[in-house]
């Protein structure tokens, strides 16, 4: 049952809203003023707050900034008997979902709840995705080098400070960069990541800043790119070693002046975006090799961090395992497994070429192939199956 707390300081009002709302089949609260409201929502949780305009002791417009500032997410519909369009303006711009004027409309009151309540449970399950999603994204292990990783990003995560992350394939570098972003001040904003490398060079200037119509053969319509879309929030270019010269020009451009130009346009385009860079490829020698600008390394390289591969964090390989078979069982109904101590131990043993992708890769292998205890036989027999018939 959903539950909606009213403040306004007649009572007449109170006792009407609450009789006609738990009519409704809504369970209602009632406060006499802002403070009283403020301190029960403080203790409760409500799925909407009717909030009155004027009130002695605290002016509506008052309540509802406090209410915003302790949660942003909270759905508060403003109410008065003075009601015109400035008032109106001023609390939609404040942060209220809707403002309804006295005498009450019976019909509006309870369309703006319906559709109140609407906003408050897509509020609640995108919650619960980026719960999912954050879930799905941990970095696991107790190794001293994945502690580093985690006290470097905990130092930078709050800052605007541009990352440069880098490691070899399947050793955890999107992660790096979701913790960074998930830990920032930008962490409501969006998270747009580019893998440069899956995108032709013809084609990657248009993704990054995007085009206007009509500037290429295939333009039919306005488009806007990653920096745009990542305005406000965090852009992940991922394989940035990968990116075409020229697009490199544009992005070093961007980087200095916070502007972008679309490809076939003319007007600058202001963006607020943090950027965060990955490589697996030795970047230094790219540099030598004409291949990297160094100038635009060194816009991106504030801060540096290097993800070591799975093989220099071993003692995390028990953890790892454990994690991706429980995830395996939740994501596709699996029977609960579990691994041997010799099993795990064997995983210890095998040289990961490429890293933790691969031992998710084999974790999944055996969770299909094997029975509810995974044994070091099994491991042996079933994780590295092309080395097995180089043997043969």
């Amino acid at each position: 049952m959903a539950k909606i707390l009213v403040i306004d300081d007649e009572r007449s009002i109170r006792n009407t809203l609450k009789e006609i709302l738990e009519f409704e089949k809504f369970e209602v609260e009632v406060a006499e003023d802002g403070p009283e409201g403020l301190e029960m929502i403080g203790k409760n949780s409500f799925d909407v707050v009717l909030c009155d305009i004027k009130m002695p002791r605290m002016d509506g417009m008052e309540v509802l900034e406090q209410v915003l500032q302790s949660d942003p997410d909270t759905t508060v519909v403003m109410i008065s008997g003075h009601g015109t369009i400035d008032n109106a303006v001023e609390a939609i711009k404040k942060g209220a979902f809707d403002f309804i004027s006295k005498p009450l409309d019976l019909n509006r009151l309870l369309i703006t709840i319906r559709n109140a309540m609407d906003k408050t449970k897509l509020v609640t399950e995108t919650r619960v995705l980026k719960r999912k999603v954050s879930k799905n994204h941990q970095m696991i292990g107790e190794s001293e080098a994945l502690e580093r990783i985690r006290e470097m990003i905990s130092r930078v995560a709050p800052t605007d400070a541009r990352v440069f992350i880098t490691g070899q394939n399947g050793t955890g570098k999107e992660l790096v960069a979701r913790s960074l972003h998930e830990m920032s001040n930008r962490s409501r904003g969006p998270f747009i990541e580019v893998n440069c490398a899956a995108i032709p060079s013809e084609l990657i200037e248009s993704e990054l800043f995007g085009h206007e119509k009509g500037s290429f053969t295939s333009a039919i319509k306005q488009k806007k790119g990653n920096f745009e879309l990542a305005s406000g929030g965090t852009i992940f270019l991922d394989e940035i070693g990968d990116m075409s010269l020229a697009a490199q020009a544009k992005v070093l451009r961007t980087l200095q002046e916070s502007k972008i130009t679309r490809v076939g346009g003319e007007k600058e385009i202001p963006v607020d975006v943090r950027v965060l860079a990955a490589t697996n490829k030795n970047i230094q020698r790219e540099i030598q090799r004409g291949n990297f600008r160094e100038d635009l390394y060194h816009r991106l390289s504030v801060i540096l961090i290097h993800v070591p591969s799975l093989n220099e964090r071993k003692e995390d390989i028990p953890l790892l395992a454990t994690h991706f078979i429980e995830q395996l069982g939740a994501e596709q109904g699996m029977p609960p497994k579990v691994f041997s101590s010799d099993a795990l131990e064997e995983l210890q043993k095998i040289v990961w070429t490429g890293n933790i992708r691969e031992l998710r890769n084999v974790v999944e292998r055996l969770a299909i192939l094997c029975e509810r205890e995974i044994t070091g036989e099994d491991v042996i027999r079933y994780a590295q199956p092309l080395s097995q018939v180089k043997k043969q």
